[in-house]
């Protein structure tokens, strides 16, 4: 009632509750107690009001009863307490010494809740008060690794928490843990084996159940992730979230806990850890409890990213050994191997194909087919990874890769069909037009768009397959052509429905729901991919539908994440039939200009990538808009801490508008060189890069004191070309020798001696400077 009608609309409560804790019936105490731990945990803001308020009185009442004889009271006290350690709560920080002197009184206490309240609040202390506990660290360290071996699941838990915490101050860790670090490893490995419970609960002795039905609980909630450009050829991706998943455990425990933390502090030691952790793998790899083994293998994927260099020289050993475990007749063993072997997928791929590459693609394929669900999904998974890696090398064996595939379709229930989507998408992504040939598309279309036509308009699973479609339709370019009209048909249908749907309850809330926007946002994405895919193909498509005008309601969706999906179709409709686009210019610069926001990345890169694609198509014409967007554009390739994608599109948009409208933009020049030149030195030469750097050109010789001062950054991004088309180069020639003939031999040399060896003698050689 406090909660749902708000602290300060019930002012007698907390007094009443706080004097009813001193009530000499028990009852009365904890009931009070009780209350009160829910009040702080739903309206600890409301009662944080700073000086005089109600914690002021509350936290050194709740501090009495941390030695109260009842074990529940005594829990309930610091759980009260812990709920004002992260926001930093004035009151708490004035007694701050007398509660971490209270904790350490309670660390040994019998009661398991009493210890993992204990284990809790010093793992949020190390984040919040670490100055408080350096004076005792050495204390805190061993109990620690004691509590993180409690008999109790719950407290070890808890506990395991404290390196997790401490890693994320890897300065301090790393000086801290040291001394510990041989007793702490096997710790954490022994906390990474499954429990009776954990094997029961994931049915571990199960190994056939491919034919049973999932139940739609057990199938979390997907989330699509909307269209976000990135230049051409950067393959600098934003890492997953690759952790073990043990499926049905979906909620945090300890073995994920230990692994997580092994994980983190493998980071922070790096390969100083393997001379402790080698000699227990050899040990946990050959057990011969499966169990035991199991946690071996889990062990190697945790340490695969911290560890790399050091994993190194023993994986030639150690991979063949991995492939060997996916026929373990344990599918828990099997699965664990799946998800290890992708930590190790990078550098499987760089081996030669035929002695790593071929027969781990040839295992993992068989385990995607196998009879246990939990081995299909971390087969399917891997084996996306996989995909992400190879790339390409994955094209001699694209015919058995579809196969596999294609008959994973006829054997997974609900929940993997859906982790099925993902791997094709990814491998759609990863070889590309290396698809297109018929024999291919004749075996993965026809499953494909079965599901298509059976899936309704509502539902949910609509999502990873348009997301497969969408990256299918990229991939075969003019090979979707048979398919591209109905799919296309019914991702229009789900836009406009979408948007009546959103004028409806705009209107009239009371009857009508907001609609799931996602159905639109993917549709959008899947309309991309086809635009993408077919390029001018898409022409008639768009000629005879209303995409523009539905566009243009997208583009003003107060949700971020239909905006970026409406702007990167925006930018694939310019690139693919821009003669459809161009009447709706005049309506869409304002917007794009107005989304040019940076604290919505993603939406600003879209935008900034569609406004350069615009600009390429419109040329001279773009040039009432330049006022719009030039500023903004400025603003943010000088902002600090600007993600490298934003930086990288940016940038291109700015050449790009000085490759059409010199005289607009090249005033500006002195004000954005530097980052400029820095934002597209490490980018490989490519078709976006090449329109950028000519608008630079064009606008140095409209403003060439523009670049003087910098002129060094210009010199290391025109060093950073591998191989410019020849006009391009004779245009660095100019600017280079314009520039050095204008400050003489002698300044020029001096000049030069200022550029690290390599770039002076690149351009030496390159440029003759």
């Amino acid at each position: 009632m406090a909660t749902k009608g708000g602290i300060d609309n019930w002012p007698e409560v907390l007094p009443t509750l706080a004097n009813a804790l001193d009530s000499e019936d028990y009852n009365v105490c904890e009931g009070s107690f009780g209350a009160l731990q829910k009040i702080c945990e739903d309206c600890g803001e409301s009662l944080d009001t700073g000086p005089q308020g109600p914690l002021d009185v509350l936290i050194p009442k709740f501090l009495q009863f941390f030695k109260h004889q009842s074990p529940t009271i005594r829990s309930h006290a610091i759980s009260c307490v812990n709920q004002f350690i992260v926001c930093r709560t004035q009151a708490l920080m004035t007694h701050i010494d007398s509660f971490i002197e209270n904790l350490f009184f309670l660390a040994s206490d019998e009661d398991a809740d009493v210890r993992k309240n204990v284990c809790r609040a010093l793992v949020m202390l190390v984040e919040v008060r670490m100055d408080r506990l350096i004076p005792h660290i050495s204390s805190i360290v061993e109990y620690m690794l004691l509590r993180t071996q409690d008999r109790d699941d719950g407290v070890a838990l808890e506990a395991c928490e404290f390196w997790l915490s401490l890693a994320e101050q890897a300065p301090v860790c790393r000086e801290l843990l040291a001394p510990y670090m041989e007793k702490l490893v096997p710790v954490l490995i022994r906390g990474m084996k499954y429990s009776e419970f954990d094997i029961a609960l994931l049915k571990g002795d199960v190994d056939d159940d491919a034919s049973i039905p999932d139940r739609e609980e057990d199938i979390r909630p997907r989330f699509h992730r909307s269209k976000t450009h990135k230049a051409q050829d950067d393959d600098d991706d934003e890492e997953g979230d690759d952790e073990d998943d043990d499926d049905t455990m979906s909620d945090w425990n300890l073995r994920k806990c230990s692994a997580a933390g092994l994980d983190v502090l493998a980071n922070v030691f790096g390969d100083s850890i393997l001379a402790i952790l080698l000699p227990i793998l050899n040990e946990t790899l050959f057990h011969s409890d499966w169990v035991v083994k199991e946690s071996g293998i889990l062990v190697l994927g945790a340490v695969a990213e911290g560890c790399h260099a050091g994993m190194t020289q023993h994986l030639p050993q150690l991979v063949p050994y991995l492939i060997e475990r996916l026929q373990d007749s344990k599918p828990l063993v099997r699965s664990i191997t799946c998800w290890t072997l992708s930590r190790y997928a990078h550098w499987v791929v760089q081996q030669p194909q035929h002695v790593y590459l071929k027969p781990l693609m040839e295992e993992l394929l068989k385990r995607i087919l196998d009879s246990n669900k939990k081995v299909q999904e971390a087969a399917c998974s891997a084996f996306a990874t996989l995909e992400e890696e190879a790339c390409t090398e994955l094209v001699p064996y694209l015919g058995f890769i579809l196969e596999t595939l294609v008959r994973a379709f006829g054997k997974y229930q609900h929940k993997n069909l859906l982790i099925l989507y993902d791997a094709i998408g990814t491998l759609a992504d990863s070889v590309g037009g290396h698809l297109n040939k018929e024999e291919y598309i004749n075996l993965l279309m026809p499953p494909l768009i079965e599901k298509w036509n059976v899936l309704k308009d509502e539902d949910k699973d609509l999502f990873p397959l348009l997301e497969c479609l969408s990256s299918v339709a990229t991939a075969l370019q003019n090979g979707f052509l048979p398919y591209c009209e109905p799919v296309y048909g019914r991702c229009i249908n789900l836009v406009e429905k979408t948007l009546q749907q959103c004028i409806a309850n705009q209107h009239d809330p009371q009857n009508y729901d907001l609609p799931d926007k996602d159905f639109m946002i993917v549709a959008l994405d899947l309309l991309s991919g086809l635009a993408e895919g077919l390029h001018i193909h898409i022409e008639k498509l768009v000629a005879n539908s209303h995409i523009l005008k539905l566009l243009f309601q997208c583009m003003q969706d107060p949700m971020p994440e239909v905006r970026q999906s409406s702007f990167a179709l925006l930018g694939d409709l310019t690139k693919a039939c821009f003669q459809h686009v161009k009447p709706f210019i005049g309506n869409f610069m304002p917007i794009l200009g107005s989304n040019l926001n940076p604290e919505y990345i993603s939406v600003c890169n879209n935008a900034t990538w569609a406004i350069g694609e615009i600009s390429i198509k419109m040329e001279n014409d773009i040039q009432p808009f330049v006022p719009i967007v030039l500023p903004h554009l400025v603003q943010i390739i000088n902002r600090p801490n600007t993600p490298k994608t934003l930086l990288e599109n940016t940038a291109i948009t700015i050449g790009r508008l000085g490759l059409v409208c010199p005289e607009e933009v090249a005033p500006s020049l002195q004000h954005f060189i530097r980052q400029w030149c820095t934002s597209l030195r490490n980018i490989r030469d490519n078709d976006e890069k090449d329109s950028a750097f000519r608008g630079m050109c064009n606008m140095i010789n409209v403003n060439a004191a523009g670049i003087v001062h910098d002129f060094i950054f210009f010199c290391d991004a025109v060093a950073s070309w591998t191989h410019p088309k020849d006009d391009l180069k004779e245009m660095f020639h100019k600017i280079l020798h314009g520039f050095k003939n204008q400050v003489g031999e002698d300044n020029w040399k001096k000049f030069s001696e200022q550029f690290p060896a390599p770039l002076r003698e690149r351009l030496s050689v390159s440029y003759n400077v």
